[in-house]
């Protein structure tokens, strides 16, 4: 009995078989995985933070330059050579401090001679008043005519008035001799002189300044928008029972950029705006009884402008664009939910959100960019776990 013989291929039909049998099973392994599905992403991780509303004030930083409280210029009254200065320049003084002398000799002999033209006026008077009387019997007894009374009745109505002027020039001469000490009219520190001694002065020539450095005065340009917010608060101050003179609190720092530790306020906001800069003159009033303020200084000056309250505050960078307008994401139920918000001030602390969250929120403040309306998240991944 002949032996079974397997029928021989060619060659090339084996690799044909092969490849088909591999393509087969990868079909076989592709359905059993589409079968299975994909495996799920992982939530993405997040970090969150409890809001809460809070009091914030808006505070904004001005250039300003510090002038005295008062800066009086002091000129002499009357004419005469300076004969001497009486203080050290560059030091405090008091109100009512000598400050320079004016040579009196002349005055002196003024005043005298306005004393014995009123005696002369008034030995005059005595005289009048002394015909008056004798006329005025006289007449009585019809001994002279009323001409010649109504003449000795005008002669002391005269001499009274002769005497009155004569006091008048003695009074003027009296203060002349007193203008000779000239004297500060304030407390605060004098500069340099302005003549030396043997100087002629006339009334009115400038002979130094006194600076009052306590308080000092700290002049600065609030800008429209700026000052429209400080009136806008004093009118709902006012509203509310408040002082409608409300005046704002205001911090100093010195060039060196330390705070001035005592606070001043704001005592002036000018009622126009300034055509060429668009701006407000304002004044802040701060005390410096350590002279630790120099007039003609430029400072820093923070003024709170208004003081929002039951706001919230976040980071800047929560915030993005939704469809709706601005919005940041809060987790509720372990799910990220896009929360539509109203936009408040950019302060120093964040953003100042005006409306859209509500006390205890779970603000995403990390792993926000990942975040989906309504996708689960990680609180407890790296640098996830609620704050």
């Amino acid at each position: 009995m002949a032996a079974f013989r397997f029928p021989q291929f060619p060659r090339w039909t084996t690799g044909v078989l092969l490849l088909g049998a591999t393509a087969l099973v990868l079909v076989g392994c592709t359905a059993e995985e589409d079968e299975a599905g994909q495996p799920d992403q992982p939530p993405p991780p997040v970090t969150v933070e409890a809001v809460e509303p809070r009091t914030v004030e808006l505070e904004q930083d001005y250039a300003g330059r510090v002038h005295g409280a008062r800066e009086v210029q002091v000129r002499a009254r009357v004419d005469g050579i300076l004969e001497e200065r009486l203080y050290h320049e560059g030091e405090q003084v008091a109100a009512g401090d000598a400050l320079f002398r004016i040579d009196p000799e002349p005055l002196e002999a003024r005043l005298e001679e306005a004393q014995a033209q009123r005696e002369s006026v008034l030995a005059d008077l005595e005289e009048a008043e002394r015909e008056w009387g004798r006329i005025s019997r006289l007449y009585e007894r019809d001994a002279v005519s009323e001409r010649e009374r109504d003449t000795a009745e005008s002669a002391v109505t005269l001499a009274r008035a002769a005497v009155s002027v004569a006091d008048a020039q003695v009074t003027q001469a009296r203060l002349q001799l007193e203008y000779t000490t000239v004297e500060s009219p304030v407390d605060g520190v004098t500069s340099l002189e302005a003549h030396p001694e043997g100087s002629l002065v006339d009334p009115g020539t400038l002979l130094t300044t006194v600076v009052q450095h306590d308080p000092v005065h700290v002049r600065f340009a609030l800008p429209e928008d700026d000052a429209a917010i400080q009136r806008t608060a004093r009118r709902a101050r006012a509203a509310d029972g408040g002082n409608d003179d409300f005046r704002c609190e205001a911090t100093l720092r010195l060039p060196d950029g330390s705070e001035y530790d005592s606070p001043g306020e704001i005592d002036f906001t000018a009622s126009t705006i300034d055509h060429g800069t668009g701006s407000v003159s304002a004044r802040a009033v701060f005390d410096n009884p350590d002279r630790a303020i120099i007039p003609g200084q430029f400072v820093r000056i923070s003024v709170v402008l208004d003081t929002l309250d039951d706001v919230f505050l976040v980071p800047e960078t929560v915030i993005s664009e939704g469809p709706e307008g601005p919005q940041l994401f809060v987790v509720e139920d372990g799910e990220a939910h896009a929360r539509p918000v109203d936009l408040g001030p950019v302060v120093y602390d964040g953003q100042v959100i005006l409306a859209g969250l509500d006390d205890g929120d779970r603000v995403i403040v990390s792993g926000h960019a990942s975040a989906e309306d309504g996708s689960p998240v990680d609180l407890n991944g790296e640098n996830g776990e609620t704050r």
